[in-house]
């Protein structure tokens, strides 16, 4: 059975990442740094992600960052992604890390969605933030990164549908036109790549339906 390590196993990402991987029979531990957080059904390790040492990511064959803020921490998210990459380098174990959708291209020039004028203001912050964590990993081949880019619409309090539809590097639709997928299906999309191994050292993106 392959042991799983979600990191930010409280957040609402990381909870969906949990149930899922409890679901496809993976032995999961959870990372948080909230000591109030409790769950039962699965090992935690109450730590900051800075405080992680390599022995503490020992034996794992994946390690998955739902790490996400939008305070005013977000120069976290690269300093996040160097540290786990760094202690994972030149080991077997995978490093996912579950980013933004700013960096995913919309024209074959290479212009990316947070650099359109249709993109929301608000989220700009954090797309650039999760986007420095995205160029960090891009240029590393001592560890064996995944970087999932959401669908622009991420929505927590989606419904689980069970079907996704992958891409790579450039925005993808839904049949309605959008760029949407729930929390919960786009948690199916990255643990199916736990087994599938189609983005090893590689981006993915993936939209769903609403339901």
């Amino acid at each position: 059975m392959k042991k799983v390590a979600i990191i930010g196993a409280n957040g609402k990402s990381g909870s969906a990442l949990v149930a899922e991987a409890l679901k496809q029979g993976y032995d999961v531990t959870g990372f948080a740094r909230n000591k109030e957080y409790k769950n039962g059904a699965i090992k935690l390790v109450h730590k900051d992600v800075f405080e992680l040492s390599k022995a503490d990511l020992a034996g794992f064959d994946v390690v998955i960052s739902a790490f996400g803020t939008f305070t005013d921490a977000t120069p976290l998210y690269k300093k996040v992604a160097v540290h786990l990459a760094n202690l994972l380098s030149g080991s077997s174990t995978r490093l996912i890390i579950v980013g933004g959708a700013g960096t995913l291209l919309v024209d074959d020039q290479g212009t990316m969605a947070m650099d359109t004028p249709g993109f929301p203001p608000e989220y700009m912050g954090v797309a650039k933030a999760t986007a420095e964590s995205f160029f960090e990993l891009k240029g590393r081949t001592d560890v064996l990164w995944t970087y999932v880019s959401p669908a622009g619409d991420y929505d927590a309090d989606g419904a689980r549908t069970g079907k996704y539809v992958l891409g790579n590097d450039h925005v993808i639709l839904n049949s309605q036109n959008e760029s949407y997928i729930s929390y919960a299906d786009l948690a199916i999309a990255i643990i199916d790549e736990l087994k599938n191994r189609n983005f090893v050292q590689k981006r993915f993106t993936a939209v769903g339906e609403r339901a």
